[in-house]
């Protein structure tokens, strides 16, 4: 995945992003293609890692997808 483009972030409506505090993948791509690119911003803009895991669990998909953007 080079981009985000609107196709993937209608998919990842139905995916889960944070499973703590219920936030859907989409909101993550959405941070991303707004320009956001690194955790502590996507954090920052959607709330995720705020959870009881406290981001042990969606880190590492943030980091997938980050990982993936060139």
């Amino acid at each position: 995945m080079n981009e985000i483009d609107n196709h993937e972030i209608i998919k990842a409506r139905y995916k889960p992003g944070c499973i703590c505090k219920g936030i859907k993948l989409h909101k993550i791509l959405e941070a991303v293609a707004a320009g956001c690119r690194s955790f502590e911003e996507i954090k920052s803009k959607t709330n995720i890692g705020n959870g009881s895991c406290q981001g042990r669990r969606c880190g590492a998909k943030v980091k997938e997808i980050l990982d993936n953007l060139d």
